[in-house]
């Protein structure tokens, strides 16, 4: 009895012994053996590791393989669409080589051979390759099934991305649902070969995202290039297929991902093997994005705007290209006559996309310039290979889609645009009049300065508006004029139910005209104290100011002793009327979010930086975001903006006015502003939409901190999704929250010098998971009093006597 008992315990023993060498250090799994949840196998080398595991925060189960040393990033998923809900799966090699991956009886995945084995074995290879090989055959690199023809969202070296031109099957990158779900996301990333032009394309379901431009020969002509990196691009192409990759390089750890938002991303692993280094993005800026300034128009990252239409062609709609909307693109301004001897004016730009071309790889530059002015359907010509002296004739027909100037100063791509004689010779007399001599330039200068001093002197003259019974000329304002009676039969003779606001200007009514159109009248009291300045000042400001992220002034009333400012008219009111409301702010789902915080940030920059003025708003808060009938965002009262100079940074005030909560510490305390002095009311306004919370008089269970403090501690405490407004959490997306909190608190930091400007905020907010930004620093503080009113309570100061009255306790 103890003979056999002892038999058993040993037989156990032994059996645990052999399994545990072999769930921790095998890469292989022969015929009939298994793998069962909790059990890996691990790659020569420790890098890859196959087993079963949870993303995010899903409870479901996956089969998948992973970094050994980074267990969170996964490169590859066996069942991505079919997870199994607990712990009882198992993967099993059959005895012809299928790969089985069950639950029970039932079969959850298995894969597809190309032969049948006699003595099949699985083996995890050190370049991540799950492979399947007969042993019987002799030929270790003779797989009937791998791993790597059935790629998930990362390319890793030596994996090929394919396009068949023949029956067979496409291989192609395909994003994550979400961080939580691999299943089949939105975002493709394929190589196609078109005409003889091979370009790789990430596609949003059906519609471009962004493309690398044609292969070259040693790179894609779109993406950055640098000849030292040891990842170069392997392209192949033959008569059934093209097919992309990167060599395996044992020295350098790589992955190429595609992020569930459709951003592709370069990282090599660092030299101790626990974290990555981001080496490129695609889209790298918004350039990148596919047709983003419509056809026939360029896009140049360092100019402002971005969007420029080509030499020879001008905007289809002014309008709309004004409010910075670029889509309708830009036609001829001259049409094309090629009886008349057409030419060409030479782009330093990125190529087109493939719409409609011709690829001839025979002719020589000049015969496919003789080749394309023969046509006037023709529009531009290139060479297609710049490398290596190759030659040849690449040819665009219709509109030219997607061009963007090269990011930096060393690219050698030019496009030849095709231009009608009387435009070429505009152009030339325009290089003419920039080359003339200094001291004309100098002479024109002076008296443009001094002209322009006389225009603007008549123009302040204009606008210097009294409360003393002055004359008030509607032509002195620049703006149509609404007289008395009509604005107050729109009011309905300004009926207290026709007010929707009020401030320290006065009142503001809603009104309807006789043809329907709804309006907003911001009427100032006759006893305001401060609303006679702020009243010129908004007439001066937003009557020159036009975007589709700022209100639409319509016109003023300037009658007897009245002074009104006419407004279209935003359906949905103001942001904080959503946001701080119980039952409103389940309408603002996290994609609305979003969309009204890039909206704020765009009007944001065209003031600081896109307008023809340099203005600070001052006031900035979400009682000031207006929304419209499709709640998009509209930047409002301008009553407390200044206009600074171009090269002006920082200006003081002896009188400080602001909303107490959203006022940057220099500002408060000094009376300085500057556009810093805005981004900090962005930063306010920032997380204060992602969290359904007022930074003034936020209260926590545990802290006393305001809103920002509560934020700044989350942060640093690895917590921040916990700052998310509670009906959000079935509709956000955690890297946007994450970035967005992220670009609030490098907003809302101490010192000035330390926050970023509207271009770099707006940059990475529209940045990609991945995307390195600087830690945050502790962010200002505003001690204060009291005041009655919490919704419209002002700080009004003394700066350098820092008095301070009016104040809201915190």
């Amino acid at each position: 009895m103890l003979q056999s008992q002892f038999t058993t315990i040993l037989a156990a023993l032994i059996y645990s012994l052999i399994f545990l060498k072999f769930t921790l250090a095998s890469d292989t799994l022969s015929a009939n053996q298994t793998i069962r949840d909790g059990q890996t196998l691990v790659s020569e080398g420790q890098i890859f590791e196959l087993g079963f595991f949870s993303p995010g925060r899903s409870k479901d189960r996956f089969l998948g393989i992973w970094y050994k040393p980074t267990p969170e990033i996964v490169v590859w998923v066996a069942n991505r669409n079919q997870p199994i809900k607990d712990s009882q799966g198992i993967l099993t090699i059959s005895r012809n080589g299928t790969l089985v991956l069950s639950r029970g009886q039932r079969i959850i995945w298995s894969s597809n051979l190309s032969s049948v084995a006699s003595s099949p074995v699985m083996r995890l290879l050190q370049t991540g390759n799950l492979v399947c090989v007969d042993k019987t055959n002799g030929t270790s690199d003779n797989y009937i099934w791998q791993s790597f023809d059935y790629p998930c969202d990362t390319r890793l070296p030596g994996m090929q991305i394919v396009d068949n031109l023949g029956d067979g099957q496409d291989k192609y990158l395909q994003s994550w649902r979400s961080s939580d779900d691999p299943s089949l996301g939105d975002f493709t990333y394929r190589i196609e070969y078109r005409g003889g032009v091979v370009e790789i394309v990430i596609y949003n379901a059906s519609i471009k995202r962004c493309r690398s431009g044609p292969w070259t020969g040693h790179y894609f002509s779109n993406l950055p290039f640098t000849p030292t990196i040891p990842f170069k691009p392997n392209l192949v192409i033959n008569k059934d297929m093209i097919s992309l990759s990167d060599a395996f390089n044992s020295s350098v750890i790589t992955r190429l991902t595609l992020d569930k938002s459709g951003s592709l991303h370069r990282y090599t692993m660092d030299e101790s093997k626990n974290g990555w280094n981001l080496v490129h993005s695609v889209p790298r800026d918004s350039c990148d994005n596919y047709a983003q300034c419509g056809p026939n128009g360029i896009c140049r990252i360092s100019k402002v705007p971005i969007c420029e239409c080509l030499k020879g062609f001008a905007p289809r709609s002014q309008q709309d290209w004004d409010l910075q909307d670029w889509s309708g693109g830009c036609i001829r301004t001259r049409p094309l006559n090629c009886q008349n001897g057409d030419g060409f004016v030479k782009v330093g730009a990125n190529f087109p996309d493939m719409v409609q071309f011709q690829l001839n790889t025979s002719m020589s530059l000049n015969e496919c310039q003789s080749q394309c002015s023969k046509s006037c359907s023709c529009t531009a010509y290139a060479t297609p290979l710049v490398s290596d002296g190759v030659s040849g004739c690449l040819m665009w027909f219709g509109d030219l889609i997607d061009i963007r100037e090269p990011p930096g100063a060393d690219s050698n791509i030019n496009i030849y645009i095709h231009l009608p004689v009387s435009e070429l010779e505009s152009i030339n007399d325009l290089d003419k009049k920039k080359k003339r001599p200094t001291k004309l330039i100098f002479i024109l200068t002076a008296v443009g300065v001094l002209i322009s001093g006389l225009i603007l002197g008549g123009i302040l003259l204009k606008i210097r508006l009294t409360r003393q019974g002055e004359e008030r000329k509607t032509e002195d304002l620049e703006l149509p004029s609404f007289d008395l009676a009509t604005v107050a039969a729109a009011t309905d003779n300004f009926s207290s139910e026709n007010m929707i606001g009020e401030g320290g200007f006065g009142l503001v009514y809603w009104g309807s005209f006789s043809d329907g159109q709804g309006i907003a009248v911001k009427r100032l009291s006759k006893t305001s104290r401060q609303g006679i300045e702020e009243f010129k000042n908004e007439v001066r400001l937003i009557a020159k100011l036009q975007h589709r992220n700022l209100v639409r002034l319509l016109g003023c009333c300037t009658e007897g002793e009245e002074m009104m400012l006419i407004y279209e008219y935003m359906q949905n009111k103001s942001l904080d009327n959503f946001i701080f409301d119980k039952y409103k702010r389940t309408i603002l789902l996290w994609p609305k979010r979003f969309d009204i915080i890039m909206g704020i940030a765009r009007g944001l920059l065209y003031l600081h930086h896109d307008s023809r003025l340099k203005i600070i708003h001052r006031d900035l808060k979400t009682s000031n975001i207006l929304l419209d009938e499709y709640l998009n965002p509209k930047i409002s009262d301008f009553g407390l903006a200044r206009i600074v100079g171009g090269c002006q940074n920082i200006s003081r005030t002896e009188r400080v006015i602001g909303t107490y909560g959203y006022m940057a510490p220099e500002y408060a305390f000094d009376g300085k502003f500057s556009v810093k002095s805005d981004v900090y009311s962005m930063g306010v306004v920032l997380l204060e939409i992602v969290s359904g919370k007022k930074n003034r008089g936020f209260r926590h269970t545990y802290n006393s901190d305001s809103l920002l403090g509560h934020a700044w501690l989350l942060w640093k405490e690895d917590k921040a999704l916990e700052l998310i407004d509670e009906c959000l959490k079935y509709s956000f997306v955690e890297c946007q929250v994450k970035r967005c909190i992220h670009v609030g608190l490098l907003c809302v930091q101490k010192y000035a010098e330390d926050r970023p400007v509207m271009s770099s905020v707006l940059f990475m907010l529209g940045s990609e998971e991945g995307a390195n930004l600087p830690d945050p620093k502790q962010p200002g503080f505003f001690m204060g009093g009291s005041c009655n009113n919490e919704e419209t309570c002002k700080v009004e100061s003394i700066a350098n006597t820092m008095t301070i009255t009016d104040l809201e306790a915190r």
